[in-house]
This record gives C-alpha cells, structure tokens and sequence, in this order.
C-alpha cells in the first residue's frame, strides 16, 4: 500500500445527524454564486480520475424552503465536501437531489444525500446505465483508480422519481422548470431551469470552454437539444464540466458548433466511404485544437461519430 494512503486518516463527517465514515479529499473545491439562488463547485479539466475525480461541477439552488442538489459528483468524500460548502450558507434541509445523467463523475455522491432523506430524481434512460455490466465494471474500477474516496462501501443508487416529459414546480416561492430531453449526451439527458433567477444547470449538455465528451452519444439528437437551449433567454448558465458561463448563448454555441463541424466531416467521410483515420488527418480541426482537453478526447470523439454515422447509414 502507498505511504501517504496508509497514513491517511479517515475523519468522521457529521453531515444533519448522519455520521458516516469517508475519507477525506483534500482537492480545491470552493462554492461560487451564480445568482441569488444558485451556488456550484467547479470541477478541474482532465480525465475521469484525476483531481481525486474531483472534474465535473455539481450546483445547489438554495431556497426558503429547502435546498435542490444538482448532479452529485464523482465520490461520496466529494459530495460530503460539497455539502460541508453548503452548510456554510444555509442550514435548509436536502429535499432533491436531480440528476442530469448518468455517468460515473456526476453519480457516486448521491448515497450522502439519500442517506439525509433526499429524493433523487434522474432522466428516463438512467436505467440503460445503471443497470449494465459497464456500470458494475466502471465502479469496480474507479474502486481501484479512485481509491479511497470510492471504496468497497461506494454503491450505485437508483431514483426515486423518473423523469420522462417536463414539468414545472415551485419551492420556496423560487420557480423551476426541469427539461427533459432524452438519449443526447448519456442515455438519457435533463437540465434544470430556474425561471425566478434566469440560470440554466445544463449537466453535460454542455461543456463550457473545453472540447465535450461524446463517447456514445447520440449527436443528432444533441444538437437538436443544443439549439432549443440556444433560442433560451438566460442570465446565466452552469455547464456540467467548466466555469459557469457569463454569456450563455456563446457557452451554448460552442459545443453546439464543435459538434455540428465534427458530424458534418464525418458524414462527409462516410458518404464517400473514407476509412476514418484519412478522414482524421484530412480535416482542419484548428478552429478547435487550442481547447482544453482537445488532445485527450478529440479524436475518440470523432471516431464515435464516424462510427455511429456509419450505422445510421445501413439502418
């Protein structure tokens, strides 16, 4: 075992009367105000393991009433850390916690606030994750890579409540309308809408500032859900991964316009039978290579366009 594990100490967290044991991170994690109601933590850019997982962002829209969760990180130690920021401005109990998909870096903290009575709520099409052997084989080895902060203790959670349309509600006096728009990004993809403060918490719909993830995503789909967002007027918006953006319609445009210049050269590729890697190397990709996390993800990227563009064809 490595010396600074084996030295480590696990703390008792005293979160609402909940005493659970978790190991402590130790990255920057500070709460930021977006607007009146709305707070998030900023995850750092990188791949899924590094920051102690500490990557993607989580936001907290705190009312008279009760406070709404969003996303929930990648480690219960990080979402126990988030409620600890939480905890220094307001003492209103968890009433929700809403998911906007299911991926590993924005689920493993969901067991802290269920524990406080919280009800989680998810997109339909969570189950296609939650349920597969890539989920069971994903937390086995974030055991290992994210070790101790997902641990033999760290456990997938279901929702209590699924969303399948939208709806609105109110809390506290603040108005909320989620937004469901199905398989996008994940399996399946929401974002919640404060209408009483004009912020968006997009989840992984968007990526502000840096180079989205695709993996198995359904662009077309995306792109359609892109420029809905888009034709929104918002004061603000609060992506799934980056700062929260000052100008939404510019946070939008970006992952709108990377996503419609990658689907465009790939379908090229495909309708004229290119293998990919010609394609790859035959496209001017420099309107984009200056963007954080270009190098590790781009190229995946692409090649999972190509490849489910390929399949569109012979449907």
């Amino acid at each position: 075992m490595k010396s600074w594990l084996a030295a480590l100490v696990l703390v008792l967290i005293s979160l609402d009367g909940i005493a659970t044991d978790y190991p402590p991170v130790t990255v920057d994690m500070k709460l930021k105000q977006v607007s009146e109601h709305v707070y998030y933590v900023r995850g750092v850019p990188g791949i899924a393991t590094d920051n102690q997982g500490f990557i993607s962002n989580a936001a907290a829209v705190i009312t008279p009433e009760g406070i709404i969760v969003v996303d929930a990180l990648g480690s219960p130690s990080l979402a126990a850390r988030f409620l600890t920021l939480l905890r220094e401005v307001s003492d209103q109990p968890i009433k929700q916690v809403i998911l906007t998909h299911y991926h590993a870096d924005h689920i493993y903290g969901i067991q802290v606030f269920k524990e406080l009575g919280a009800k989680i709520v998810a997109p339909a099409g969570y189950a296609e994750y939650l349920h597969s052997e890539y989920a069971q084989q994903r937390l086995a080895e974030r055991r290992e890579s994210l070790s101790p902060w997902v641990n033999e203790q760290t456990r997938l959670v279901a929702p209590d409540q699924v969303v399948d349309k939208d709806y609105q509600f109110s809390l506290g006096g603040i108005e909320l309308a989620v937004k469901f728009f199905g398989a996008a990004h994940s399996d399946g993809d929401l974002a919640l809408l404060v209408k009483s403060d004009g912020v968006l918490l997009s989840g992984d719909l968007i990526f502000e500032g840096r180079v989205p993830f695709t993996g198995n995503a359904d662009t077309g789909h995306w792109l359609s859900a892109l420029r809905e967002l888009n034709e929104a007027k918002l004061q603000g918006l609060v992506p799934g991964h980056g700062p929260a953006a000052k100008k939404p319609r510019e946070a939008v445009a970006l992952t709108l316009n990377y996503l419609q210049y990658v689907r465009d050269k790939m379908a090229e590729a495909v309708e004229e039978m290119m293998p990919f890697a010609e394609a790859y190397e035959a496209t001017d990709w420099s309107a984009f290579s200056d963007l954080p996390a270009f190098q590790a993800t781009h190229r995946r990227n692409a090649y999972g366009v190509y490849l489910s563009l390929e399949e569109e064809q012979f449907k």
